[in-house]
């Protein structure tokens, strides 16, 4: 993997115009639980969440399900879309259910790499 020189020369980076295409529809969350760690998603990471971006198969999807936040993979194909925990485990979502509603699309995922269990 290479870094980008011109990246690190001095000038700044300015994340929000890097990282938030709508400001006004987007929200950040911790992540809470390593129920979602297989997936890349672990305790603390910071997720950038863009509620105008448009549902796509296999995007990660910031849900309300059962009155609560949860984060899922989105699989959708012929008109339908599941929710697909870590462990594989499907749940259709219904959209003539109020109880689960696709709240946002996850843009980005701030890590700490300080301590990560990948070192």
């Amino acid at each position: 993997m290479f870094i980008d020189t011109d990246s690190i020369s001095g000038a700044s980076i300015d994340l929000n115009r890097e990282l938030v295409l709508h400001p006004a529809a987007t929200f950040y969350a911790r992540v809470k639980g390593n129920a979602m760690a297989d997936m890349g998603f672990e305790e603390g990471d910071i997720l950038i969440i863009d509620r105008a971006l448009e549902l796509s198969d296999g995007c990660m999807a910031v849900c309300y399900v059962d009155n609560e936040f949860v984060l899922r993979r989105v699989a959708a194909g012929g008109g339908r879309v599941w929710l697909v925990a870590a462990d594989g485990s499907r749940r259709e979502l219904d959209p003539g259910n109020d109880t689960d509603t696709l709240w946002g699309v996850v843009a980005y995922c701030i890590k700490d790499v300080r301590h990560s269990r990948l070192q």
